[in-house]
């Protein structure tokens, strides 16, 4: 197995989680707030999501998912062109709400489309490429494909646990 293979299995767990989390749940569900300075299902998967296309656009010197297939309209969020969450206060957290879970999962199918494209077309030593020199040490192509899918999936199991909170009153 490749290491892109194994990348690609791992980006397929995020999409089945956050299909997992998402279905079924109703808008007053999928935006509700354990408490008022916590995250709803909703802002947890959106800002996955913004970060996986933000991120994987960047890496690959692809344009975001979120601006050319018209999702930032679709939306219709009142944040930043390219707001991801990040830094993100409780009231700007408020305002990241869905009327429906498709909305969540047409939006994250869309990127994971993108990234498994991406994905697809890695060689070995492209995971070697500096993608972010900010850093010390600099950020390489594989490093950022790893701490994009551990933000993920960390986002999504806690969006998967707000759900359990939920269905468990």
């Amino acid at each position: 197995m490749h290491a892109k293979d194994i990348l690609i299995d791992a980006y397929g767990r995020i999409q089945e989680e956050v299909h997992a989390t998402v279905e079924g749940l109703g808008p007053d569900d999928l935006n509700a707030r354990p408490s008022t300075d916590a995250n709803s299902i909703t802002w947890l998967v959106w800002h996955l999501t913004r970060v996986q296309d933000d991120h994987i656009a960047d890496a690959f010197a692809l344009d975001q998912v979120w601006l050319t297939q018209d999702w930032q309209k679709t939306f219709g969020l009142d944040l930043p062109r390219h707001d991801t969450g990040y830094g993100h206060s409780s009231t700007k957290v408020a305002k990241v709400r869905v009327d429906s879970g498709d909305l969540l999962t047409g939006y994250y199918d869309a990127v994971h489309e993108q990234t498994l494209g991406a994905l697809r077309a890695l060689a070995a030593k492209d995971l070697e490429r500096i993608v972010d020199d900010r850093w010390d040490p600099p950020v390489s192509l594989g490093v950022r494909l790893v701490s994009v899918l551990s933000d993920d999936l960390q986002h999504v199991g806690q969006a998967a646990y707000i759900r359990g909170l939920l269905q468990s009153r």
